[in-house]
This record gives structure tokens, C-alpha cells and sequence, in this order.
């Protein structure tokens, strides 16, 4: 490790999926000096390189950092569960490994709201770059990158029985989900290899760990950055209970995730003017975006009771299947053991849609859990979850203490906007509709969630507030955009601060359709080149 004194020309917080990515990016250049810093330990756990892992993965104080919401109308008073990733390869360590990058009008959104730069057509070249797609060639993807992205090795009957009953319900079959349309019901693509996880970790950071100019210091708590006359001059943290101060020559880049990315501005003096001073921390610039703009996907789900006993329910506790398991994993890359958060599902659209675009997305498995983590259900069950695409309800993250290592306060504001409530309900009644399907309504007896007692929309709308939670998906605190209120410009340079920028999904002004790994990612290589073209 450097010495404290040694002054990098980059300095990233977060060993996460953007950080990772850019670090491999820009140390890629000799006369950088590229230093990461992560708040958790390496990523040597066997569960966050089995696939399936992450459903022990998710719950492990060890590589999972877990916040917690405040209660809300929303969610009927409860509080709700939020973990990160708190290892090398941060989030990309413990996700359901789903990648998709979402509707193409988002990412023209981006762009019509001044983001130059931002358009689909634009940013489609970096996504490809990233990604080495196990599947056929296409214009859509890339065969080249270090990511792995392979399409589903997992062939279950209630999944296929599932997308025949979409069909018959109205809804077209998708192949590709990063194709042309999000539209239809298909496979989903996961962020894996042969047999393993493709995490940031392993894809970006541990190739380019040879190069001499590449500094990873892991178990770090950053506690604000170093700014002078209103330039970044690099940060401070804390290791092993001493303070130490690294400088950065060039930028400091925050790449630390829509919750610890404006808990660290807020801490350093840039964010809303009254809350820095309420907690003695002097305003370098009352920045009220900062922390602002909170959006996430809420699903519910909707469980089933199979007549049969091919649920994964039953197979995991069955040791001859189990042993198949393994072995088909072991032997072919194939199986229960490569599946991901999601194996089928899709985007449709409501009445309530205020595009052509679909507005709901399904996401379905053939077994029932409470969440991830929690012990699967007793009986045979089958899953498929609902949210909306782009909700209209925006919440706040906004520190609490001084005190870094303190959580800050997160109201995610969950179905505050009329549309999201009604949007929730369609998505719950279409999911229905497909479950009474010929195709799929022989294999199953008894609707367990939400009941077959929830029949009104008001009820629906009450199971969905009480049953209802996050798909892990929180991005948009620190907007990129044109105008006074955005928190980063276009290039995502903090807007009054020189030297320091965040890179990273708090930068989003409007959530991706999907989940958000993959968008994430395309930022980070996008970011890459801006930085590397302003050097």
C-alpha cells in the first residue's frame, strides 16, 4: 500500500460496480495513479461466486451492509429492508445477477432533460464495450467486454407453463430483453460465466490489480472529502481506527451508490444548507438536490400453491435433487445452482401507462420465499412479482449525525404518487389474469399472496402497502441534469466543486425500466471516457 502522503491523480470511493469498472478503465493509462477505496474486505466468500449464492450472500453481515428505511403510509407504518453491498465488487457481489438495461426511451429521457450525451443510440456503444454476451451476435450486444452475460441455463416446466400463459393472456414472446423492446415475456440474461458470478470484482478490478498503478485499500471508512476553495483536493478516512488523509492531484471520483454517494457530499459540507448547519457542518454549498430525487422499484408479489411437487421448495430439500443439483452445475455449467433473483418474466403495459412503452415489470421463479434470504416455503409455491417501471413517487436520503459511520435517513416515499397506487393494482390484476390462463390455471390450487379474500382494488392497493417491498433498485440522489437543482452536469462533475465527481446509479434522473445493474455499469464506462478526454 501507498504511503498516506502519496498524492494519486484519481482518487475512487467504492469498490462497487462502478467503481471497479473505472478503476480498470483509467489506470489503464499509464500516467494515472488510480487509488480505490471500499469500506468492506475482499471478495473471497464461496457464496458470492456460486451464483445462487447471493441468497446467503444478501443476509452476511460480513459482505452486506443493511439500512433501513423510515416507516411510511406507503408501507402501511413498516420499515424496509435495504442491503449493500460491503465487499470488493460491492453490490454486483450480492445481486440476483439479472442484466438488462432497460426501455430505450429512459435513456432518451436522460437526454431530453439536457443530458447531452445520454440518448440511447449514445450510450448503446458502452454497453456493448463492457459485455461479452454468451449468446448469438447481434447488434445489440457486445462479444468482447470482461463482463459475462449469459442467457438462462435453467429450464423449469412452471416457468415455461408461465410464459405459454403470458402468451395466451395477450403478451408477446421476448427472446432478448436488451434487444429491441423490453416488450413481451422471455428469459432474463444474468451476469454470469461458465459457472461463476461475474461480478465487477472479478471482471474489472482483479484483471488490472498487476498494473503498478493501481491501488485497492479495503476496510475504509471515508469520512468527507478534502475540499479548498471549493476544489476537491482528495479525502479523509479512518482505517483501523486512525484518521489519514490521501490526496488526489487530479479528481476524487465518488462512486459509493445512491445512499452513501450524497451521504458523503452531505458530510463534506455540500448538500441542503439547513441540515449541514442544524448538524455543525460548515456549507461549502447548499446544494437541496443532494440526497433529493430518491427513486426505487416497489414490487409485490403474488404466490401460488402447486398441485405438484416440482417447485424448488421442494427440490432443495430433497437430497437426491439437491445431488442433481450439483452435479449438473458442476458438470455443465446448467441448473437450479446458475439461477438468478429471476429466471422468466417481462414488461407489459397498463391502462395507467403514460407512454407507449410498458410500464410494469414481472419477475418470476418457480418458488415462494418471504425475501431473499429467508428459508424457502414449506409447500410447492411459485412466485411472480410486479413493479412499476418508472414510478412517479420520489423520496430523500439525508444524513442524520456527523458521524459518518452513522446511517442516514432514507424515506423512499413508496406509492406517495396516485398513479404508482394504481399502477401496483393493474400490475397485481394482470398477474392474476395470466395465472387463469389454460396453460397455467390446471397446475395450481390456492392463491397464498395476496389471498383469494383480496379481491376490491382498495384491498389489493392494502396488501400491496403491507406485503409489498424493494427490488434493491435505489438510484436518482444525486441527478445528473441542466438546471439549478441537478447535483452533477452532464459530464457528472459536481456542479461547484472542481475536481470531484460522482459516478455511480445516484446520477440517474429518471430510474431505468429494470434492474439497475447493467445501467450502472454503461455509466461507469461512459464516465471512463469523459475523464480520460478531460485529462
Amino acid at each position: 500500500m501507498r504511503s498516506a502522503n502519496t498524492s494519486f491523480t484519481h482518487v475512487i470511493v467504492g469498490a462497487g460496480s462502478a467503481g471497479c469498472l473505472l478503476a480498470n478503465r483509467l489506470s489503464a493509462h499509464p500516467d494515472n495513479h488510480v487509488l480505490v477505496l471500499e469500506a468492506g474486505g475482499w471478495d473471497r466468500d464461496f457464496w458470492l461466486k456460486l451464483p445462487v449464492g447471493y441468497f446467503r450472500s444478501i443476509n452476511n453481515p460480513s459482505v452486506s451492509r443493511h439500512f433501513a428505511t423510515t416507516p411510511g403510509e406507503g408501507t402501511a407504518g413498516r420499515s424496509i429492508d435495504w442491503p449493500r453491498g460491503k465487499v470488493v465488487g460491492g453490490s454486483s457481489s450480492i445481486n440476483g445477477l439479472i442484466f438488462i438495461r432497460g426501455q430505450k426511451d429512459t435513456f432518451d429521457e436522460w437526454a431530453a432533460q439536457g443530458n447531452n450525451g445520454w440518448s440511447f443510440n449514445e450510450v448503446l456503444p458502452y454497453f456493448r464495450r463492457l459485455e461479452s454476451f454468451a449468446g448469438p451476435p447481434s447488434q445489440y450486444h457486445g462479444g468482447h467486454g470482461e463482463l459475462q452475460v449469459s442467457q438462462l441455463r435453467n429450464d423449469h416446466p412452471y416457468c415455461e407453463a408461465w410464459l405459454r400463459s403470458a402468451s395466451q393472456f395477450g403478451l408477446p414472446r421476448n427472446d432478448d430483453f436488451n434487444g429491441v423492446t423490453t416488450h413481451g415475456v422471455g428469459a432474463y440474461h444474468l451476469s454470469i460465466g461458465q459457472r461463476w458470478r461475474s461480478s465487477a470484482a472479478k471482471a474489472f478490478l482483479k484483471p488490472a490489480m498487476k498494473r503498478p498503478n493501481l491501488t485497492v485499500m479495503t476496510n475504509v471508512l471515508v469520512e468527507r472529502i478534502i475540499i479548498n476553495d471549493r476544489q476537491a483536493k482528495g479525502v479523509r478516512l479512518r482505517r483501523d481506527g486512525n484518521a489519514m488523509d490521501i490526496m488526489a492531484s487530479r479528481e476524487v471520483i465518488l462512486c459509493a451508490g445512491a445512499i452513501q454517494s450524497p451521504q458523503i457530499l452531505q458530510l463534506s459540507g455540500v448538500g441542503p444548507g439547513k441540515l449541514l448547519k442544524d448538524l455543525d457542518i460548515p456549507v461549502i454549498i447548499d446544494r437541496p438536490g443532494v440526497g433529493g430525487n430518491l427513486q426505487d422499484h416497489y414490487q409485490m408479489r403474488t404466490i401460488v400453491r402447486m398441485k405438484t411437487g416440482n417447485s424448488l421448495n421442494n427440490q432443495v430439500r430433497n437430497p437426491i435433487s439437491l445431488a442433481k443439483m450439483g452435479l449438473d452445475w458442476a458438470i455443465r455449467g446448467r441448473g437450479a445452482l446458475t439461477v438468478g433473483a429471476g429466471q422468466v418474466g417481462g414488461g407489459a403495459r397498463t391502462e395507467h401507462a403514460p407512454t407507449p412503452a410498458p410500464d410494469i415489470q414481472f419477475n418470476v421463479m418457480p418458488l415462494s420465499v418471504d425475501k431473499p434470504g429467508d428459508p424457502l416455503h414449506r409447500y410447492s409455491g411459485f412466485t411472480a412479482a410486479v413493479w412499476q417501471c418508472h414510478p412517479d413517487s420520489r423520496g430523500r436520503v439525508d444524513i442524520v449525525s456527523n458521524d459518518p459511520a452513522a446511517d442516514p435517513r432514507i424515506d423512499p416515499n413508496y406509492l406517495s404518487a396516485e398513479r404508482d397506487r394504481k399502477t401496483i393494482v393493474a400490475g397485481i390484476k394482470m398477474l392474476r389474469d395470466i395465472y387463469q390462463q389454460a396453460e397455467f390455471r390446471h397446475l395450481w390450487d390456492v392463491e397464498m399472496v395476496p389471498g383469494p379474500d383480496v379481491r376490491t382494488d382498495d384491498e389489493i392497493l392494502d396488501a400491496a402497502r403491507r406485503g409489498g417491498g424493494t427490488v434493491y433498485h435505489c438510484t436518482g440522489t444525486c441527478r445528473m441534469g441542466v438546471d439549478e437543482d441537478a447535483v452533477v452536469t452532464p459530464d457528472l462533475k459536481v456542479r461547484g466543486i472542481d475536481g470531484l465527481r460522482v459516478v455511480d446509479a445516484s446520477v440517474m434522473p429518471v430510474i431505468t425500466s429494470a434492474n439497475t445493474n447493467a445501467p450502472t455499469y454503461m455509466i461507469a464506462e461512459k464516465a471512463a471516457d469523459i475523464i480520460l478526454s478531460q485529462s
